[in-house]
């Protein structure tokens, strides 16, 4: 039986959004020494870290929550072809597939997508105060940040998100920017769906809701008190 050499990463970007392939030899992952790979933009995506030749460490950087995570794999496991999916352990969405070229595709193009999980999840219970909206905001969100259109003036593009019964809480782990998407109402999805992009200001603290269309749109809204 043959013995193969070499995998495949199918991971999105947490700067860029774009999607691609990277593949990875055995024998570039060299003992006490670590293979880095990255976008075509620049940004770093995966480390790998062959702490014995039988033994890997793996870690990936998150688009979800803004830092990174690591497991480990053995050789025999990393290796085999089979797919292995990374994922974001505060959120659980997937990350990243690594194994052959033709299973790391049909695993990213077959796959339910991770916020139809994460909705089922919460929605189903009555966690979000309107569904629906949270639903539509989620998705407006991650088209934004897909689009590599979602980052700080900071320069940081790994942006973190906090998930509320009535609303989103976008976090600059780099600076400690803070921007509140509210998403219980008709209006509140108005909002985001006239987004294109959205910038956290550096060391500040922000409402989406006074930043749609030309930056200068503003609404009055109800004091609330916090709901976690």
């Amino acid at each position: 039986m043959p013995v193969s050499t070499v995998t495949v990463l199918a991971m999105r970007c947490p700067e860029c959004g774009r999607m691609e392939l990277h593949k990875i030899s055995r024998f570039a992952v060299v003992k006490d020494s670590t293979y880095k790979v990255f976008c075509s933009c620049g940004a770093f995506k995966m480390s790998l870290q062959a702490k014995k030749y039988t033994r890997y460490s793996v870690t990936v950087s998150c688009v979800f929550c803004g830092g990174s995570h690591t497991r480990d794999f053995s050789g025999r496991h990393l290796w085999s072809g089979n797919v292995i999916e990374l994922f974001c352990t505060d959120t659980g969405l997937d990350l990243a597939h690594i194994g052959s070229a033709e299973h790391v595709r049909r695993a990213a193009s077959e796959r339910v997508e991770g916020l139809d999980d994460l909705i089922n999840e919460y929605g189903g219970d009555g966690y979000f105060h309107n569904s629906t909206v949270m639903n539509e905001v989620l998705r407006c969100l991650h088209g934004i940040a897909d689009r590599g259109m979602l980052y700080c003036q900071c320069g940081d593009h790994q942006i973190g998100v906090e998930i509320f019964p009535d609303r989103l809480e976008l976090h600059c782990k780099n600076c400690g920017s803070i921007n509140i998407i509210y998403a219980e109402t008709e209006e509140d999805l108005s909002v985001i769906r006239q987004v294109d992009e959205i910038e956290l200001a550096r060391n500040g603290f922000e409402y989406l809701d006074s930043l749609a269309s030309t930056g200068k749109m503003k609404k009055s809204r109800p004091k609330r008190n916090n709901k976690t």
